[in-house]
């Protein structure tokens, strides 16, 4: 084995430009070699394609790899052919003669990986195909890759009935592929889905944890009218980088891209944007235009996104609340996939929330037709939106809470996370992580909770009195209401229900009904109230209201909260953080490519330079810029300068057929800008 794994680095290297694996991936390659199942679960731009990549450029025959996006393949296939190898795709996209002229080639051995949608394999066509090649006398299917393979559970939060036909596929093929699923998002339960339904055998399966170190997180309540500043202002202090806004709905793109693009484009902001209702030209036209670094900023609906694998998304800005922890963290991950630092920010308020309770009624309603797998699916829709909302609303470390989530246990402690906390034990429903609010004093220097700082308030005559009340009206009201009756409001709801009666009317008079609201959301976040699923959610006791009830002298009642620091001071913090990942990753990425030659003239000045040489190649072959090199192996090059094609291997991202094709250019580049300095 020690042979086929020292093959396999070269391979990689050959074709990717790396010298080793990253961690989890040789776990996998290996067991693929070795003709063993596997599951990889690996956070966005962790590499999880090369896990299949590298056996299918190894492995005799051809690879099928299952994507449900047409996009993702275009662009695999064509950054494979950079690397000099023969993939293909075969999907909706391509004309009745093409595809014709791709399974002939494909017979014919032409090809190492053809990517395909699930949709397809059970079409007679392409079934007959792929028997023939698995048969004794045909190519050979070494390897079946099914990408995005959470998309087969219904307890995750993308599930497509299409790839239920994947494993009715594998059994159909005369001689079983190894199989090997990948996905970057799986909770444990949706883990145990994918392995069973997929009939994985016995799988090799690696977890690499969750945790993005380069990513800042960041969340921030506000207005609408206050989104819209604050995403324009940060657009224009980023002007040179790339960042992707993403929105809820059509209109909601449509709104914020016309006030973007009216504040930008007169300061040279190029804006464009993308959702389904818009024509497939002028989809294409705004995403091209986005992964060729013309338009920097692109404000999309989730239709955007997936399988993009443009690697130098400098940030990522959610502008409403998305349905789920998981679909967060798979789109804010395509922030950063080169490595670098990133940020993340979710900005939201309590309308996110309504209008995402609103879409899930209205996905289900009028619907007699399988009642109860729908239900199931609606309730399924609901418990993610809680936990979502649970992010929104903790003051605790937001890497701990995401990792908390996904199970990821292992990692926290990693950047100054710990699971000791005040509220870390906390129990919650099913599916949704403790909130935490206990971090170290440093915190983890990388979320808008750990670098603002807090002022720890006595909240406890707030909550007792909210738990009481909620109590005495047996859980029929939402949030609003009871704020408002513990406010002591004198409206026409209040009156009608007959809430002024009660005993907790106007008990809290004194507070602000925003601020009864919040203390509210963190009763409710920590299991001391719940919130029902629905449009109009009502809110109840919780499984720990009895510690709030009871309130013996043995065991006192006392809840605290934090107030954040104003947004002004906090920002100047967080860009602060940023840099400070930046540098560490920079002197970690000095140190081993040392010893260097000394530097003639500015790494930065230089960097430029060989971007724009990149963006010319780019144009002559019309590719995007990142499929030449990325940035990152552009940035190795600054810091090493390299002379020789030998040297310039030696840069992590420049295989042989780059080196082949751009080296020569790279390298005359690089000289004439250091004989310039002298």
């Amino acid at each position: 084995m020690t042979d086929i794994m020292d093959e396999a680095r070269q391979t990689l290297s050959r074709y990717f430009g790396y010298e080793s694996f990253r961690p989890g991936q040789d776990r996998l390659v290996q067991a693929i070699l070795a003709g063993r199942d596997a599951l990889g679960v690996m956070p966005t731009g962790a590499g999880k394609s090369i896990c299949y990549q590298v056996p299918a450029l190894m492995l005799p025959g051809i690879t099928f790899v299952v994507s449900p996006l047409v996009s993702l393949m275009g662009d695999q296939v064509r950054a494979l052919k950079a690397t000099g190898a023969r993939p293909s795709f075969l999907n909706s996209s391509l004309s009745p003669a093409q595809q014709n002229t791709v399974l002939k080639r494909a017979r014919e051995g032409w090809y190492q990986i053809m990517y395909v949608a699930p949709e397809r394999l059970l079409e007679p066509r392409f079934l007959a195909f792929a028997q023939a090649a698995a048969a004794s006398d045909g190519i050979g299917v070494p390897l079946v890759a099914v990408d995005e393979a959470h998309c087969i559970s219904q307890w995750g939060q993308d599930f497509r009935p299409s790839y239920l036909q994947i494993a009715q596929f594998v059994d159909a093929l005369p001689a079983r592929p190894v199989v090997a699923a990948f996905t970057a998002t799986a909770t444990e339960r949706v883990r145990a889905d994918i392995v069973s339904m997929l009939g994985l055998h016995r799988p090799e399966t690696v977890v690499t944890g969750f945790d993005r170190a380069n990513l800042f997180f960041g969340v921030e309540e506000m207005g609408d009218k206050a989104k819209t500043v604050w995403i324009r202002d940060y657009a224009l202090a980023h002007a040179d980088e790339s960042g992707i806004v993403y929105c809820s709905t059509r209109k909601a793109v449509d709104e914020l891209y016309l006030k973007l693009a009216h504040a930008l484009e007169p300061q040279g902001v190029h804006v464009v944007r993308y959702h389904a209702g818009m024509s497939n030209a002028d989809r294409t036209e705004s995403q091209v235009a986005f992964i060729n670094d013309t338009a920097p900023v692109i404000v999309a609906t989730n239709a955007f996104g997936m399988g993009i694998d443009k690697p130098n998304v400098r940030y990522v800005i959610h502008n409403n609340v998305p349905e789920s922890i998981e679909a967060y963290y798979q789109e804010a991950g395509r922030a950063g996939r080169d490595g670098d630092p990133a940020s993340c920010y979710l900005l939201w308020n309590g309308n996110d929330f309504r209008l995402r309770r609103y879409l899930i009624d209205r996905e289900y309603e009028g619907d007699e037709v399988e009642t109860e797998a729908r239900e199931f699916a609606r309730q399924n829709r609901y418990r993610l939106l809680n936990a979502m909302e649970g992010y929104c609303q903790t003051t605790g470390c937001l890497h701990e809470y995401i990792l908390r989530y996904f199970g990821d246990e292992g990692a926290l402690g990693v950047h100054g996370h710990v699971g000791a906390g005040a509220d870390a034990g906390d129990s919650v429903p099913d599916g949704a992580p403790a909130f935490t609010a206990g971090v170290t004093s440093a915190g983890c220097g990388t979320c808008s909770n750990c670098t603002t700082p807090y002022e720890t308030e006595d909240v406890t005559d707030i909550a007792r009195a909210a738990v009481q009340l909620v109590r005495e009206v047996n859980g029929r009201f939402g949030r609003a209401t009871i704020a408002d009756a513990l406010h002591g409001a004198n409206n026409e709801k209040i009156r009608g229900y007959r809430l002024d009666a009660t005993s907790g009317y106007g008990s809290l008079r004194a507070e602000k009904t925003a601020r009864i609201k919040d203390v509210l959301g963190q009763l409710i976040g920590r299991g001391y109230l719940e919130q029902s699923q629905g449009q109009y959610p009502v809110v109840g006791l919780g499984p720990r209201a009895v510690e709030v009830l009871v309130d013996s002298p043995e065991q006192p009642f006392s809840f605290t909260m934090k107030r954040r620091a104003a947004y002004t001071r906090a920002k100047t913090r967080v860009q602060r953080a940023v840099d400070r990942v930046r540098s560490q990753i920079e002197a970690e990425q000095d140190a081993a490519c040392a010893p260097t030659r000394p530097h003639v003239g500015d790494d930065a000045e230089l960097f430029e330079r060989l971007r724009e040489l990149r963006r010319d190649f780019a144009a002559e072959r019309q590719w995007a810029p990142y499929m030449i090199c990325s940035d990152k192996a552009l940035r190795g090059m600054c810091r090493r300068r390299p002379l020789t094609r030998v040297e310039l291997l030696e840069v992590p991202g420049i295989g042989e057929k780059k080196a082949d094709d751009f080296g020569d250019a790279f390298l005359s580049a690089i000289q004439q800008f250091e004989d310039e300095q002298l």
